[in-house]
């Protein structure tokens, strides 16, 4: 006997042509241009020439069209900025809120005694030698890629032929698939980044991750 499916559930099935017409917020993520807003490099320079600024967080705009910046401080907070990093959200173009991705730069400071290295950048914090061993800081600016997992990547549309068959639309501009597409977009306007990180998971921005791969260049 041939088994057909229970039409009370929905079925997840790829684009076709007999599906309809695609929708408005149906458009090709790889054809979406997201453009930097100056903003964003001012607060960037500001970090960068040593004033206060500590940290930066970045959000593309609810409108897909702008990275825009979202928040910054003057302290050196990491638990705070890792819990707005964890709390982020984003609206996809139908509305629908849910986890969001951010983009981040954070002054990571890291201890470089032991390993032989001077202290010869401008972005430093050397404490007076003891007579055991020489303690230096040294600190990289740090660009943060946050795209969570449980980001919403896909949204699912009624078929028009059968509206109990729902469709997968990948190029719907959804949060999880527009912050990996547009990372180089940013990365390219903000001249001086020493390391750069991809973080997918809450244990990525965990602090004592974040230094570890900042010390070890990766």
């Amino acid at each position: 006997a041939i088994s057909r499916p229970n039409l009370g559930m929905f079925i997840l099935t790829p684009a076709r042509p007999d599906c309809g017409p695609m929708p408005e917020d149906g458009a090709d993520v790889a054809d979406h241009s997201v453009s930097v807003s100056p903003e964003c490099i001012t607060a960037f320079n500001d970090l960068k020439l040593g004033k206060s600024t500590k940290w930066i967080i970045y959000k593309i705009s609810d409108d897909w069209k702008e990275i825009v910046v979202e928040d910054s401080s003057t302290e050196a907070n990491y638990s705070v900025f890792r819990e707005k990093l964890l709390n982020a959200k984003s609206k996809d173009r139908r509305g629908n809120e849910g986890i969001g991705g951010r983009y981040a730069v954070y002054d990571v400071e890291y201890d470089t005694a032991g390993e032989g290295k001077r202290c010869v950048t401008i972005h430093l914090i050397c404490l007076a030698p003891s007579s055991h061993t020489d303690c230096c800081y040294r600190s990289k600016i740090t660009f943060i890629a946050w795209v969570p997992d449980d980001a919403s990547q896909y949204v699912s549309i009624p078929s028009a032929a059968n509206p109990q068959i729902h469709t997968r639309l990948t190029g719907s501009l959804q949060p999880r698939m527009m912050y990996s597409s547009s990372k180089e977009a940013i990365k390219r306007a903000l001249n001086g980044l020493a390391a750069d990180i991809q973080a997918n998971d809450p244990d990525d921005i965990e602090y004592e991750s974040i230094v570890s791969r900042v010390a070890k260049g990766r």
